[in-house]
């Protein structure tokens, strides 16, 4: 016994009239296990110990002195080897949940008075129990908290490592600018660190890591989406212009032989159907589905090629994909594409590679939405309606 242990025990005081179940107590220690430093098996003697006390209310009245032989005490531990009981009796006290009281000669035993109650007692001493019950209980209800804790974290950590893997893996599968082989390094390295045995610091730490990797690539990848709407809006405008500058035939002579030149050239290339062939009520209404993806519905052009963005990454057609389309068919009838992908995605393995197969027909000339529109208006019951 330490001197630490007896100026605790001295310094422990009990309020009169206090009492605490004796289970209860047990079931806040078991719980508190790891915090007072005491094993299973020390429980089990625990356990023993308290049976050997008849009430099931620890009570300042009573008397809380045990006094059980070692013989009975193994029985009643399941029977535990002598040595292993002493050993964990040993930890008990140390621990501060028991105390001993010995007699003169080392035995343990009860005496009693004229009247048969017990007058003086040498054993085990249980009221540490009694006094730390608040202190038992508090203790549980920490090692609860802490295990909630660190449940919610595991569950966030395993939540944001797919979300950093399908992201990673969405970036390198549509081949997004950047350098994700490097990013997906970082990550796997992260991943690797989550401790085999976790605990709320481990798991948090890497949590926080995790968190932060996923954050960075939402940045990346909504800056490279930026980037592209950007692109795309800059083209879409510098086509306005150019359409809104009509030549006439003297005007459009070239005067050079470099001008020809470059006059020829563009007249071979394949046409870029830049104007709009459908008014945008047709287009909705042979394919209703896009709207969906529009915050505010699809009220204009704009809408409807933002909308188209959204659905692209959604069916998983890469930018590369789209921006060809953009380029072959322009910015308005790329969206239509789209939207009337979407209308026939059950139907379609690889929206990414029908996509691209339009665009090459398209710059070849043979391919026009026209049909395509008009199919959808016949299955989708306006088969009455005619582009205007």
């Amino acid at each position: 016994m330490t001197l630490a242990l007896v100026r605790r025990q001295a310094a422990m005081e009990i309020k009169h009239g206090k009492a605490a179940d004796k289970w209860k107590v047990l079931r806040d220690a078991s719980a508190a296990m790891e915090l007072l430093k005491i094993q299973s098996n020390s429980l089990a003697v625990l356990d023993a110990l308290l049976s050997f006390y008849p009430d099931n209310e620890l009570r300042q009245d009573a008397q809380l002195i045990v006094f059980p032989s070692n013989a009975q005490l193994a029985l009643r531990a399941h029977a535990m080897a002598g040595a292993t009981l002493r050993r964990h009796i040993a930890i008990l006290v140390e621990s501060g949940l028991i105390a001993r009281k010995d007699s003169a000669n080392g035995k343990r035993f009860a005496r009693k008075g004229d009247d048969g109650q017990i007058e003086n007692a040498f054993g085990f001493d249980l009221s540490p129990l009694l006094a730390r019950s608040e202190e038992l209980a508090m203790l549980a209800q920490r090692v609860a908290a802490e295990r909630a804790s660190l449940r919610k974290a595991k569950e966030s950590l395993t939540i944001c490592r797919r979300d950093v893997r399908k992201l990673i893996t969405a970036a390198m599968v549509e081949g997004a600018d950047g350098d994700w082989k490097t990013t997906e390094d970082i990550y796997i390295a992260l991943a690797s660190r989550i401790p085999r045995v976790p605990t709320l610091e481990g798991v948090t730490s890497v949590l926080n890591e995790m968190e932060m990797l996923r954050e960075e690539v939402l940045n990346r990848l909504e800056n490279l989406e930026n980037a592209e709407k950007i692109s795309t809006n800059a083209a879409h405008i510098e086509q306005h212009i150019q359409n809104s500058k009509p030549e006439s035939v003297n005007e459009s002579e070239p005067r050079s032989e470099k001008e020809q030149g470059a006059k020829a050239s563009l007249s071979h290339q394949p046409k870029n159907e830049s104007q709009r062939a459908f008014p945008l009520g047709l287009v909705l209404k042979a394919c209703p589905m896009i709207s969906d993806y529009a915050p505010r519905g699809v009220g204009s052009w704009r809408d409807l090629m933002s909308a188209a963005v959204v659905v692209r990454s959604m069916l998983g057609v890469s930018p590369s994909a789209y921006q060809d389309a953009c380029e072959a068919l322009g910015p308005e009838n790329a969206a239509v594409a789209i939207a009337c992908i979407l209308e026939r995605a059950n139907f379609i393995n690889s929206p990414g590679g029908y996509l691209r197969d339009l665009t090459r027909r398209s710059e070849r000339g043979e391919f026009s939405l026209g049909p395509m529109i008009m199919a959808l208006l016949k299955a989708n019951g306006q088969g009455g309606l005619r582009a205007g």
